[in-house]
């Protein structure tokens, strides 16, 4: 039994090189999917996303079933990962290329012409974020883009977008300054003698 547990099966470099190749192969996967699939996960999306671990696991483990050949993979895995992350915050363009650029949507509050087919959005999936980040429609965007990421950043018309603290604070000291300006107006008219 215990020799199960910590014998590797398979040579540990083909193990390492398993599991770089299968990262490298989703990487490229993902890429070519497109944004669209990271944007959010419907019931379609996470069928794939279970069914693809449990696809590529032989792959990565070969003819082993041993813990520390599990171990080696999980390790490979968070190397590699960690190291791809690493190497895109440094490098712009790789960064571009492995996980490509932001793409417009919406331009002063009309949709980009095919935009949202090319990224495989409905507009259902459009106005939920608009609404998710207070607006009502698509006229009250001044631009929304789908990043690299998945994420739809909305940015609304300045005449659409919520009141800031700093606003209502503006708003505030203007109300004082006629306040007090109403409060000495009248206090002259008191002093004022009849004409």
């Amino acid at each position: 039994m215990w020799h199960d547990l910590v014998i590797v099966q398979i040579p540990i470099v083909e193990k390492i090189l398993r599991t770089i190749a299968v990262y490298a192969l989703i990487l490229v996967l993902f890429r070519i999917a497109g944004k669209r699939g990271l944007a959010g996960l419907n019931t379609f999306d996470m069928v794939v996303v279970f069914l693809l671990s449990n696809v590529v696991q032989n792959a990565i483990i070969g003819n082993d079933n041993s813990l520390l050949g599990g171990a080696i993979g999980a390790v490979t895995l968070i190397a590699v990962n960690s190291a791809v992350t690493r190497w895109l915050a440094r490098d712009p363009r790789a960064a571009r290329l492995l996980e490509g650029t932001p793409t417009t949507v919406v331009r002063d509050g009309t949709l980009v012409p095919g935009a949202l087919h090319s990224l495989a959005l409905r507009p259902s999936e459009l106005e939920h974020a608009i609404r998710l980040q207070n607006g009502d429609n698509v006229s009250d965007v001044a631009r929304a883009r789908l990043e690299p990421d998945g994420q739809l950043l909305v940015t609304l018309k300045p005449a659409e977008q919520s009141a800031t603290r700093g606003d209502v604070e503006d708003l505030r000291r203007r109300l004082d300054a006629i306040e007090h300006l109403l409060t000495t107006l009248a206090a002259d008219r008191r002093t004022e003698p009849p004409r």
